[in-house]
Protein backbone atom coordinates (compact mmCIF):
# COMPACT_ATOMS: atom_id res chain seq x y z
CA UNK A 1 0.00 0.00 0.00
CA UNK A 2 1.21 3.45 -0.80
CA UNK A 3 1.41 6.17 1.84
CA UNK A 4 1.57 9.75 2.44
CA UNK A 5 2.29 11.90 5.50
CA UNK A 6 1.94 15.46 6.57
CA UNK A 7 4.55 17.22 8.58
CA UNK A 8 4.61 20.26 10.41
CA UNK A 9 5.38 22.10 14.06
CA UNK A 10 2.99 21.94 17.03
CA UNK A 11 3.55 23.48 20.80
CA UNK A 12 3.57 21.32 23.22
CA UNK A 13 -0.21 22.50 24.78
CA UNK A 14 -1.91 21.40 21.99
CA UNK A 15 -0.33 18.07 21.01
CA UNK A 16 -3.01 15.54 22.53
CA UNK A 17 -5.95 18.10 20.62
CA UNK A 18 -3.55 17.37 17.13
CA UNK A 19 -3.54 13.73 17.45
CA UNK A 20 -6.38 13.13 17.97
CA UNK A 21 -7.80 15.68 15.41
CA UNK A 22 -5.50 13.39 12.54
CA UNK A 23 -6.93 10.29 13.91
CA UNK A 24 -10.27 12.18 13.24
CA UNK A 25 -9.19 12.43 10.15
CA UNK A 26 -8.65 9.13 9.15
CA UNK A 27 -4.73 9.14 9.95
CA UNK A 28 -2.97 5.45 10.49
CA UNK A 29 -0.41 6.82 13.03
CA UNK A 30 0.82 10.06 14.34
CA UNK A 31 4.05 10.63 15.58
CA UNK A 32 5.79 13.69 17.40
CA UNK A 33 9.37 13.81 17.29
CA UNK A 34 12.22 16.90 18.73
CA UNK A 35 11.69 20.07 16.79
CA UNK A 36 14.69 21.53 18.13
CA UNK A 37 17.83 20.85 20.29
CA UNK A 38 16.07 19.91 23.29
CA UNK A 39 16.02 15.84 24.61
CA UNK A 40 14.81 14.33 27.02
CA UNK A 41 17.21 11.92 28.94
CA UNK A 42 14.80 10.97 31.79
CA UNK A 43 11.19 10.47 32.31
CA UNK A 44 9.39 9.59 35.74
CA UNK A 45 6.25 7.23 36.01
CA UNK A 46 3.30 9.50 34.34
CA UNK A 47 5.67 11.81 32.44
CA UNK A 48 4.85 12.43 28.31
CA UNK A 49 8.09 12.73 26.42
CA UNK A 50 6.76 16.14 24.99
CA UNK A 51 8.76 18.50 23.55
CA UNK A 52 8.04 22.41 24.03
CA UNK A 53 7.94 22.41 19.85
CA UNK A 54 7.61 18.90 18.23
CA UNK A 55 7.21 17.90 14.81
CA UNK A 56 4.23 16.11 14.24
CA UNK A 57 3.85 13.51 11.37
CA UNK A 58 0.38 11.89 10.36
CA UNK A 59 0.49 9.14 7.98
CA UNK A 60 -2.57 8.59 5.61
CA UNK A 61 -3.60 6.03 2.31
CA UNK A 62 -2.09 7.81 -0.14
CA UNK A 63 -5.42 8.28 -1.75
CA UNK A 64 -6.44 10.69 0.64
CA UNK A 65 -7.05 14.24 0.08
CA UNK A 66 -4.37 16.03 1.99
CA UNK A 67 -5.24 19.43 1.00
CA UNK A 68 -8.60 19.02 2.81
CA UNK A 69 -6.77 17.64 5.83
CA UNK A 70 -4.15 20.80 5.81
CA UNK A 71 -7.18 22.84 5.00
CA UNK A 72 -8.51 21.39 8.50
CA UNK A 73 -5.54 21.68 10.63
CA UNK A 74 -5.08 25.63 9.24
CA UNK A 75 -8.00 26.70 10.70
CA UNK A 76 -7.15 25.50 14.00
CA UNK A 77 -6.91 27.60 16.79
CA UNK A 78 -3.47 27.06 17.82
CA UNK A 79 -2.31 28.01 14.16
CA UNK A 80 -3.49 32.01 14.29
CA UNK A 81 0.27 32.96 13.26
CA UNK A 82 0.84 30.23 10.29
CA UNK A 83 0.52 26.69 9.34
CA UNK A 84 3.51 25.18 8.10
CA UNK A 85 3.25 22.64 6.39
CA UNK A 86 4.89 19.54 4.01
CA UNK A 87 3.22 16.59 2.44
CA UNK A 88 5.36 13.89 1.29
CA UNK A 89 5.07 10.96 -0.51
CA UNK A 90 6.13 7.59 1.63
CA UNK A 91 8.36 4.95 -0.27
CA UNK A 92 5.89 2.11 -0.44
CA UNK A 93 7.92 -0.97 0.99
CA UNK A 94 6.92 -4.16 2.80
CA UNK A 95 7.18 -1.93 6.15
CA UNK A 96 7.21 -5.35 8.75
CA UNK A 97 10.06 -7.08 6.75
CA UNK A 98 11.96 -4.11 6.67
CA UNK A 99 11.10 -3.54 10.41
CA UNK A 100 12.58 -6.72 10.87
CA UNK A 101 15.69 -6.97 8.73
CA UNK A 102 16.95 -4.37 11.08
CA UNK A 103 17.57 -7.05 14.04
CA UNK A 104 20.13 -9.31 13.99
CA UNK A 105 21.60 -11.55 16.28
CA UNK A 106 24.30 -9.76 19.13
CA UNK A 107 26.88 -11.33 20.59
CA UNK A 108 28.12 -10.44 24.22
CA UNK A 109 31.08 -12.05 25.49
CA UNK A 110 32.21 -14.81 24.62
CA UNK A 111 29.51 -17.07 24.96
CA UNK A 112 26.47 -15.30 25.38
CA UNK A 113 23.77 -14.20 22.10
CA UNK A 114 20.58 -12.70 22.23
CA UNK A 115 18.52 -13.48 18.88
CA UNK A 116 15.19 -12.57 16.65
CA UNK A 117 12.84 -16.14 16.75
CA UNK A 118 13.21 -15.21 12.99
CA UNK A 119 16.27 -15.28 12.37
CA UNK A 120 19.07 -18.53 12.18
CA UNK A 121 20.66 -18.93 15.75
CA UNK A 122 25.12 -18.29 14.84
CA UNK A 123 25.74 -21.01 17.18
CA UNK A 124 23.88 -23.49 18.81
CA UNK A 125 26.36 -24.35 21.40
CA UNK A 126 26.62 -20.80 23.08
CA UNK A 127 24.15 -19.35 25.72
CA UNK A 128 21.17 -18.43 23.07
CA UNK A 129 18.40 -16.18 24.79
CA UNK A 130 15.59 -15.71 22.13
CA UNK A 131 13.82 -11.97 22.38
CA UNK A 132 11.89 -10.19 20.37
CA UNK A 133 11.83 -6.66 19.69
CA UNK A 134 7.92 -6.21 21.45
CA UNK A 135 6.03 -4.36 24.44
CA UNK A 136 9.04 -3.15 26.92
CA UNK A 137 12.33 -2.03 26.41
CA UNK A 138 15.85 -4.21 26.42
CA UNK A 139 16.68 -6.15 22.86
CA UNK A 140 20.56 -6.47 23.71
CA UNK A 141 20.65 -3.21 21.15
CA UNK A 142 20.75 -0.57 23.26
CA UNK A 143 24.45 0.59 24.89
CA UNK A 144 22.52 0.52 28.48
CA UNK A 145 21.38 -3.30 27.74
CA UNK A 146 24.83 -4.13 26.09
CA UNK A 147 26.64 -3.12 29.24
CA UNK A 148 24.32 -5.32 31.82
CA UNK A 149 25.01 -8.41 29.54
CA UNK A 150 28.51 -7.93 29.37
CA UNK A 151 28.72 -7.91 32.63
CA UNK A 152 26.64 -10.90 33.31
CA UNK A 153 28.44 -12.66 30.91
CA UNK A 154 31.64 -12.50 32.91
CA UNK A 155 30.14 -13.73 35.63
CA UNK A 156 30.01 -17.60 37.35
CA UNK A 157 25.99 -17.30 38.12
CA UNK A 158 26.19 -21.09 38.99
CA UNK A 159 23.46 -21.54 41.53
CA UNK A 160 22.93 -17.61 42.05
CA UNK A 161 19.46 -15.57 42.39
CA UNK A 162 19.78 -12.74 40.60
CA UNK A 163 17.57 -9.57 40.49
CA UNK A 164 16.43 -7.34 37.56
CA UNK A 165 15.04 -4.20 38.83
CA UNK A 166 13.23 -2.60 36.22
CA UNK A 167 12.98 -5.58 34.18
CA UNK A 168 11.37 -4.41 31.11
CA UNK A 169 11.47 -7.33 28.28
CA UNK A 170 13.48 -9.68 31.15
CA UNK A 171 16.23 -10.15 28.84
CA UNK A 172 18.84 -9.74 31.69
CA UNK A 173 16.93 -11.77 33.94
CA UNK A 174 16.21 -14.11 31.33
CA UNK A 175 20.09 -13.75 30.19
CA UNK A 176 21.27 -14.56 33.66
CA UNK A 177 19.01 -18.32 33.40
CA UNK A 178 20.35 -19.03 30.42
CA UNK A 179 24.16 -18.51 31.77
CA UNK A 180 23.31 -20.81 35.08
CA UNK A 181 21.55 -18.61 37.82
CA UNK A 182 19.53 -20.98 39.55
CA UNK A 183 16.74 -17.95 40.04
CA UNK A 184 15.71 -14.49 38.50
CA UNK A 185 13.45 -12.18 39.84
CA UNK A 186 12.22 -9.07 38.03
CA UNK A 187 10.50 -6.16 39.29
CA UNK A 188 8.67 -3.19 36.80
CA UNK A 189 6.72 -0.33 37.32
CA UNK A 190 4.87 -1.12 33.83
CA UNK A 191 2.30 -4.24 33.76
CA UNK A 192 3.18 -4.41 30.13
CA UNK A 193 6.81 -4.96 31.48
CA UNK A 194 5.90 -8.35 33.14
CA UNK A 195 3.32 -9.29 30.61
CA UNK A 196 6.43 -9.21 28.49
CA UNK A 197 9.40 -10.34 30.67
CA UNK A 198 6.76 -13.47 31.36
CA UNK A 199 6.12 -14.07 27.74
CA UNK A 200 9.74 -13.83 26.62
CA UNK A 201 10.47 -16.30 29.55
CA UNK A 202 7.93 -18.90 28.28
CA UNK A 203 10.34 -18.77 25.28
CA UNK A 204 13.25 -19.14 26.42
CA UNK A 205 11.99 -22.04 28.53
CA UNK A 206 13.08 -20.61 32.02
CA UNK A 207 9.16 -19.64 33.06
CA UNK A 208 9.86 -22.01 35.83
CA UNK A 209 12.57 -20.34 37.60
CA UNK A 210 12.11 -16.66 37.14
CA UNK A 211 9.32 -14.84 39.56
CA UNK A 212 7.76 -11.58 38.36
CA UNK A 213 6.27 -8.56 40.42
CA UNK A 214 5.27 -4.91 40.42
CA UNK A 215 6.90 -2.87 43.08
CA UNK A 216 3.95 -2.86 45.45
CA UNK A 217 3.34 -6.71 45.43
CA UNK A 218 6.96 -7.84 45.55
CA UNK A 219 8.23 -9.46 48.91
CA UNK A 220 11.17 -9.07 50.47
CA UNK A 221 14.41 -10.88 48.84
CA UNK A 222 17.81 -11.26 49.79
CA UNK A 223 20.06 -11.66 46.40
CA UNK A 224 23.02 -12.53 45.12
CA UNK A 225 22.96 -10.13 41.95
CA UNK A 226 21.30 -7.20 41.33
CA UNK A 227 20.80 -5.01 38.08
CA UNK A 228 18.36 -1.68 37.52
CA UNK A 229 18.82 -0.56 34.00
CA UNK A 230 16.62 2.42 34.05
CA UNK A 231 18.04 6.08 34.42
CA UNK A 232 20.23 8.40 36.76
CA UNK A 233 16.98 9.88 38.95
CA UNK A 234 15.22 7.37 39.64
CA UNK A 235 18.47 5.11 40.11
CA UNK A 236 19.36 7.49 43.28
CA UNK A 237 15.47 7.90 44.33
CA UNK A 238 15.62 4.52 44.60
CA UNK A 239 19.52 3.92 46.14
CA UNK A 240 18.11 2.14 49.17
CA UNK A 241 14.79 0.06 47.97
CA UNK A 242 17.46 -1.32 45.45
CA UNK A 243 20.52 -2.29 47.33
CA UNK A 244 17.88 -3.38 50.10
CA UNK A 245 16.86 -6.46 48.19
CA UNK A 246 20.87 -7.40 48.46
CA UNK A 247 23.46 -8.24 51.39
CA UNK A 248 26.72 -7.85 52.49
CA UNK A 249 28.69 -8.82 49.03
CA UNK A 250 25.88 -8.55 46.44
CA UNK A 251 27.21 -7.52 43.08
CA UNK A 252 25.21 -4.63 41.91
CA UNK A 253 25.51 -3.20 38.37
CA UNK A 254 23.33 0.19 37.16
CA UNK A 255 23.23 1.62 33.95
CA UNK A 256 20.77 3.63 31.79
CA UNK A 257 23.27 6.72 33.05
CA UNK A 258 24.79 9.13 30.90
CA UNK A 259 28.48 10.11 31.44
CA UNK A 260 27.96 13.01 32.33
CA UNK A 261 25.73 11.34 35.21
CA UNK A 262 28.82 9.48 36.70
CA UNK A 263 29.82 11.13 39.15
CA UNK A 264 26.34 12.26 40.83
CA UNK A 265 25.03 8.22 40.77
CA UNK A 266 29.13 7.30 42.55
CA UNK A 267 27.97 10.17 45.16
CA UNK A 268 24.62 8.51 45.84
CA UNK A 269 25.71 5.33 46.18
CA UNK A 270 29.33 5.29 47.40
CA UNK A 271 28.05 4.75 51.05
CA UNK A 272 26.10 1.32 49.97
CA UNK A 273 28.43 0.02 47.59
CA UNK A 274 32.24 -0.78 46.83
CA UNK A 275 32.42 0.69 43.29
CA UNK A 276 34.53 -0.52 40.89
CA UNK A 277 35.42 2.18 37.94
CA UNK A 278 32.56 2.78 35.39
CA UNK A 279 32.39 0.54 32.27
CA UNK A 280 31.30 3.22 28.92
CA UNK A 281 30.10 2.10 25.75
CA UNK A 282 29.19 5.14 23.60
CA UNK A 283 27.91 8.21 25.77
CA UNK A 284 26.64 5.63 28.63
CA UNK A 285 28.13 4.11 31.43
CA UNK A 286 27.48 1.17 33.43
CA UNK A 287 28.43 1.68 37.86
CA UNK A 288 28.80 -1.76 39.51
CA UNK A 289 30.54 -2.83 42.81
CA UNK A 290 29.18 -5.15 45.73
CA UNK A 291 26.94 -3.88 48.41
CA UNK A 292 28.95 -3.26 51.81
Amino acid sequence: MAWVQIRFPVEKPHVDEISDLLMELGSVSVTFTANDDEAIFELFPGDKKIWQISTCVGLFDANTDMQHIANVLKEQPMFTQGFHHKIEQVEDKDWEREWMDNFHPIKFGERLWVCPSWRDIPDPGACNVILDPGLAFGTGTHATTALCLEWLEGMDLTGKTVMDFGCGSGILAIAALKLGAKRAIGIDIDPKAITASLENAERNGVADQIELYLPEDAPEFDTDIILANILAGPLKELKHVICGYGHSNTQLALSGILAEQTESINEAYKELVVLNPVTQKEEWVRVDGLIK
